[in-house]
């Protein structure tokens, strides 16, 4: 299910075929007392009066996954709103975004009913559906790990009781406010509230909570439900106001995804990159600099690897690298917006009587070098990148690891172009990601999000700005999603979301158009009918933050990184002490290959150097002894315990600069085993 999308396959010589909405549906007129509802791309007849329930119930969707809410002509409704001649429905299933959010919405509130029958002296506040699951806020509320079955077979008996959901409009504010008089927390809502804007809440049984919906027809739907695990939090997340106590779930529509998903938690455990970091000796976080990592040795090579990849890649692509200054004045951010829109995200202070503030991103800095010489339209497209290090204050309970800091780097880069140019552009960045991403072994998807509510820019701009992004995705072949109304202010965006080992998402990259910047800093070239334009400016960034992808990366591989990345490549174990004249020799030969070597010849037995070398996840380990000395040879074994026979050190010595060269995810030995009629590895204990 979801929003329908181009399917038009890459480098296909074929002509290409779009399918839009409009090609779909063909609108009918109400005869008869009959409404013509279009599903799945067909006209269905339903009487008049009809519900969403209705049309789910006439296609069988029943099953507890299944016509979860529906989006009614693009709005998110419960499955009891009427159906009217016209209506355009699309029902989501668990397996989409919006189905999980509504699934988890509801969940919350079967949450926030078990927890009141069970301590009915609790004051709900909040519970909003997250990435993974919900929470819940309380106030007046004490529970600790022991409580969680408690409140797990309680909701199993509000779930056999299936209670249904029934939503509730409040004529006006004052009716909100008296029907929740009880709850300070939800009067200090309501009163937030737009005046004129609808309020709604919703029964379930005897809970009611203020909610704008939409919820599951029958909670019988959730089959599985979990409580994970409590925390504090502050009232709208202000550390002056009161501390609150929140309460993690997940929910699903049958037990086996809800057993799924713990064994997946259990794998990310051993896979978390705060643990693995450390003891790799990658980075650490002191907290003398809460949020701001220190990369260490062994994590600069990855880093500094990381870097020379991407720049590799930027100058075949015909980019210019640029550095711009941390520290700008406060003038430049308020000429930018940043001043007044993202103060409280910013480090600031005085200078000789002029406010200053760290970056907390590189756009404006790139805006004054553009704006620094004069362009004409034969530069362009001029495709500036940047790694900045940029600044951003965040919250001390949202750190976390390489994955959420305060100091990081972003591989910025900014396009200028003419309005002609946007979709050759946008399909050189697209390439460009396939080249990053590929190389990890990172799928990825892609999104298209078009113009919100509040937005700058003519019609004509978006309308223009929108068709080159979606013209370039329709020509690069592979599946998108269109998010309507959700691209930034100053212009639509394609959001890349890749996934890792785990089948886990992560918003790395981002496209994005932007409409604002270059009229903010009155940015021009001079065209080639000798008049000066407005260029149209394309933000760009693939890792995102280089700490949150090194981060990534650590999870992804479990911090067996591929050879080329590896900050130590290969070991060398001696057996005894008279070898270890022989293995420096054998060191000095590889490093003259340019390739990244340690000598083990402490005093430890051979059995525990192979086991310390695997815990520290280096790629090959050679031993030498007596044969190896007489012969010239090293045996090899990789980090995965597997055993080759005696090979030749020079014959291994371009196979390993072979794997590097290649970046290869794969080893390479297996080439140099069956050259040298090695009969394969063997594994040992």
């Amino acid at each position: 299910m979801g929003k329908i999308l181009s399917k038009v396959r890459k480098n296909s010589k074929e002509k290409s075929e779009k399918t839009t909405i409009e090609d779909l549906f063909i609108l009918h007129t109400n005869l008869g007392g009959l409404m013509h509802i279009f599903y799945n791309g067909s006209s269905i007849e339903l009487p008049e009066g009809s519900l969403c329930k209705d049309l789910a119930e006439k296609y069988n969707l029943r099953e507890p996954h299944q016509a979860l809410a529906a989006c009614v002509n693009g709005i998110n409704r419960d499955l009891s709103t009427p159906l009217s001649d016209g209506d355009h429905i699309t029902f989501w299933n668990f397996e989409d975004k919006e189905g999980k959010e509504i699934f988890w919405h509801t969940s919350a509130h079967l949450l926030a009913q078990a927890i009141l029958r069970l301590f009915p002296d609790a004051k709900p506040t909040i519970g909003p559906p997250i990435e993974n699951g919900f929470f819940y806020d309380f106030a007046n509320l004490t529970i600790t790990e022991a409580d969680f079955e408690r409140i797990e077979q309680e909701v199993e008996k509000i779930v056999k009781e299936n209670p249904k959901p029934e939503r509730t409009l409040f004529n006006n504010r004052e009716e909100a406010l008296k029907c929740f008089a009880h709850n300070p927390y939800k009067c200090e809502l309501i009163s937030g509230f737009a005046e004129g804007s609808p309020m709604t809440a919703y029964a379930q049984g005897e809970f009611f909570d203020l909610c704008r919906g939409p919820h599951l027809a029958a909670i019988g739907k959730v089959k599985a439900f979990k409580v994970m695990k409590t925390s504090g939090a502050y009232w709208k997340g202000d550390p002056s106001r009161e501390m609150l106590t929140r309460v993690y779930a997940i929910s699903f529509p049958d037990r086996k995804s809800l057993q799924q998903y713990l064994t997946l938690l259990e794998e990310a455990k051993k896979r978390d990159h705060k643990t693995i970091g450390p003891k790799l000796d990658l980075f650490s976080i002191m907290e003398q600099a809460p949020g701001m990592p220190f990369i260490h040795a062994k994590g600069m090579i990855v880093w500094n690897q990381l870097i020379a990849f991407w720049r590799e890649l930027h100058k075949e692509a015909d980019y210019i690298e640029i550095k711009t200054p941390q520290l700008m004045s406060r003038d430049l951010w308020e000429m930018s917006g940043h001043w007044k829109h993202y103060r409280e995200n910013m480090y600031t202070f005085g200078i000789e009587d002029r406010e200053f503030a760290l970056k907390p991103m590189n756009c404006p800095g790139c805006m004054l070098y553009f704006r620094s010489q004069q362009h004409s339209y034969r530069e362009l497209p001029l495709r500036i990148a940047e790694l900045g290090h940029v600044h951003r204050h965040e919250a001390s309970g949202a750190l976390n690891g390489l994955f959420r800091v305060r100091s990081f780097h972003q591989d910025d880069a900014h396009l200028f172009m003419r309005p002609q140019e946007i979709k050759q552009e946008i399909l050189n960045v697209l390439e460009l990601v396939e080249k990053t991403y590929s190389v990890f072994g990172l799928p990825y998807r892609l999104e298209l999000s078009t113009r919100p509510e509040k937005s700058i820019g003519t019609d004509e701009e978006w309308t223009v700005a929108t068709a080159g992004l979606k013209d370039a995705l329709d020509e690069w072949g592979e599946p998108y999603q269109i998010n309507e109304g959700d691209g930034a202010f100053y212009g639509p965006k394609i959001d890349i979301h890749i996934r890792d080992a785990l089948d886990r998402s992560w918003q790395c990259g981002t496209v994005q158009l932007d409409m604002a910047l270059p009229e903010k800093f009155s940015l021009e070239y001079r065209d080639s009918d000798g008049t000066a334009k407005r260029p149209v400016m394309v933000h760009r960034a693939i890792f995102g933050s280089v700490e949150r992808f090194f981060g990534i990366l650590i999870e992804h591989f479990v911090g067996k990184f591929p050879l080329w990345l590896a900050p130590v490549q290969v070991r060398i174990i001696t057996i005894a002490d008279r070898h270890a004249e022989y293995a420096r020799e054998v060191a000095k030969k590889l490093e003259d290959g340019g390739l990244r070597v340690e000598v083990d010849d402490s005093s430890e037995s051979v059995s525990k150097k192979i086991r310390n070398a695997q815990m520290m996840q280096i790629n090959y380990m050679l031993t030498v002894g007596d044969q190896e000395i007489q012969n010239g040879t090293v045996t090899l074994r990789s980090r995965n315990n597997q055993v080759y026979e005696a090979m030749q050190v020079n014959d291994l010595i371009p196979v390993f600069q072979e794997e590097v060269r290649s970046r290869d995810l794969l080893s390479h030995i297996s080439d140099v085993a069956k050259a040298q009629g090695s009969h394969g590895p063997s594994h040992s204990n």
